[in-house]
């Protein structure tokens, strides 16, 4: 097949998508270039990719890249592409939005279990040989709040709603979500036990849950972020914790990762770090791969392609 679009895969691991490309019957259709991202690519691959799919793109390069049409981020947030000077504005970028649906609702679910259940005191006292009775919080009856229900909320709603959670949450479009009753921000907040945070990165989520909003919580609410590290202005959620104004929080996504180690979340009281454990699954480029896949044969065939990034709403 003449005039075959060059293909550049820049990433860690590339054969699942090599392998996945074979499987789909288009690698006689595509010249793929496989490069790892410690490396830079050469000014002849630059020169000939018209699809580049990688994790983060340097500042600097994209304007290297004159063929270039179609540009595949291997992770859900895009905040990192969408500041850089040179993305040409009529570059189709789409992102790995939807890859972590197995992953992140599990995880999700765990962090509700930590927070209501004791089982992490008593693997503290069982270090100490101490039987301590304690009575586990149930989940049954309480209300948890999902700021940002997309694919991933709508799947942890759905889970939430079989353990007997009502579930309320909010969202940039006003759709109907099954078992999800849809309620503007301070609603949410006033009436949940548990918050979940699965916001973007964008200028309308950066401090989002500030001192104001954090006031508006139960006394008795967790604040359980996955989605974004600046949707949370730090120093107010610390004071809010260390005041008890909130029952406590457990954080997995942060402004810096890792998390340095002189940040007050390490040592406030009441505020559980998880080393960003939300996202991550054992084959998660399986899943990247079928929708790189899925897109690939899309482009091919000129026809539309999915999870394309939205540069206004910035995700």
């Amino acid at each position: 097949m003449t005039n075959r679009p060059h293909v550049l895969l820049w990433a860690q691991s590339t054969a699942p998508y090599v392998d996945a490309i074979k499987a789909a019957g288009l690698a006689e259709r595509v010249n793929l270039h496989l490069l790892p991202p410690s490396e830079k690519p050469s000014d002849e691959q630059l020169a000939q990719a018209e699809v580049v799919m990688t994790y983060n793109m340097p500042p600097g390069v994209l304007g290297r890249m004159p063929k270039l049409r179609w540009a595949q981020a291997m992770m859900a947030g895009v905040e990192n592409w969408l500041t850089l000077p040179d993305l040409p504005a009529n570059l189709l970028l789409t992102c790995a939005r939807g890859t972590h649906e197995e992953s992140m609702p599990e995880n999700i679910i765990g962090a509700l279990f930590h927070v209501a259940k004791p089982y992490a005191a008593a693997a503290e006292n069982q270090k100490q040989r101490k039987w301590v009775r304690m009575v586990p919080e149930p989940l049954t009856g309480k209300t948890l709040g999902i700021l940002g229900v997309g694919v991933i909320g709508q799947r942890v709603a759905r889970i939430a709603s079989t353990l007997g959670m009502r579930v309320i949450g909010t969202r940039r479009r006003p759709e109907a979500v099954p078992g999800v009753q849809i309620l503007p921000p301070g609603e949410v907040l006033a009436q949940s036990d548990f918050v979940l945070l699965l916001l973007p990165a964008t200028r309308e989520t950066e401090d989002f849950m500030n001192a104001e909003r954090l006031a508006q919580m139960k006394r008795s609410a967790w604040l359980l972020n996955f989605g974004r590290g600046p949707s949370i202005k730090d120093e107010d959620l610390v004071a809010a914790v260390k005041e008890k104004r909130i029952a406590g929080a457990l954080l997995d996504v942060y402004r810096q990762e890792p998390l340095p180690p002189e940040h007050p979340f390490w040592t406030t009281e009441g505020i559980i770090v998880l080393p960003h454990i939300g996202g991550p699954h054992p084959q998660r480029d399986k899943f990247v791969a079928r929708l790189f896949v899925d897109n690939l044969g899309r482009f091919l065939d000129g026809k539309p392609l999915r999870e394309v990034v939205d540069r206004n709403a910035g995700y």
